[in-house]
């Protein structure tokens, strides 16, 4: 297929998703919103006004970074794995499979749908934490360097999971029993240094941890892992998902009955 051929193809299939993010924005936009506003409300303003700072920066915008990421996380994941899965749920995933559209494309096409809507509802999550307190900026390269690669990270983990799930209680047994624990665990509400040494070890085997830490490591210039240790592990997981997806796609994994 001609490279212009690939770029039509790949537009048309994250104009589809696009379009559907804002078509169904009750569902994909806004509940992520309210969400992190009680989180704000309650663990911020309640609760965080009684504990005091964590390497000199208040809880309240300790929380930002954490919340900002568990969405960018959430709604990456999400999208692909319900777009996906829906596709294949309604046989218009066979359209593309047997169009001359290269497998990498349709991999790229829905990842980057997933990128889009993470980073919308990322940018809405802090902004709404603008009214409860201004967060630092230490350095925009390394904010938006985690928050891109980790949303596409999550993105091709959703793809995975869209492709071996024959209903649709499968798309959410992951997100229930694997993301959330292991988001809620990954220090957004806490700074792993603060736990007793056993849970920081193993802390470190949970790599939410690693992005989350190098996100936050981007507005206050702090971390409790080697920022360069958080960039090798995140690269390494895109690639080796990236590989893997358009392996399980040229073999026509989960797709062929």
């Amino acid at each position: 297929m001609p490279l212009y051929n690939q770029f039509i193809a790949f537009y048309s299939i994250l104009r589809k998703e696009i379009i559907r993010i804002f078509r169904i924005w009750t569902q994909t936009l806004l509940p992520s919103a309210i969400t992190q506003t009680l989180y704000f409300l309650i663990f911020g303003t309640f609760i965080g006004s009684q504990i005091k700072a964590i390497d000199g920066v208040s809880y309240m915008a300790f929380l930002i970074p954490g919340l900002v990421m568990m969405a960018v996380i959430t709604n990456s994941f999400t999208n692909v794995v319900s777009s996906f899965f829906g596709a294949k749920f309604q046989k218009n995933i066979e359209e593309l499979l047997v169009s001359p559209t290269p497998n990498w494309i349709i991999l790229a096409g829905f990842v980057a749908g997933g990128v889009v809507r993470a980073l919308l509802v990322g940018s809405i999550v802090l902004a709404i934490s603008i009214f409860f307190v201004r967060p630092e900026i230490s350095n925009i390269f390394i904010i938006l360097a985690f928050a891109l690669l980790t949303a596409i990270l999550f993105a091709l983990a959703g793809f995975t999971n869209s492709l071996f799930a024959k209903s649709f209680d499968d798309i959410s047994i992951v997100p229930n029993f694997v993301l959330t624990p292991l988001t809620y665990l990954g220090g957004v509400f806490y700074s792993i240094k603060n736990l007793p040494p056993v849970w920081q070890n193993i802390s470190h085997y949970n790599p939410i941890v690693y992005m989350i830490d190098g996100f936050r490591y981007g507005f206050y210039g702090k971390s409790d892992v080697d920022i360069r240790l958080s960039f090798g592990i995140l690269i390494a997981s895109v690639i080796a998902l990236s590989i893997l997806n358009w392996s399980l796609l040229n073999r026509g994994a989960g797709l062929r009955s």
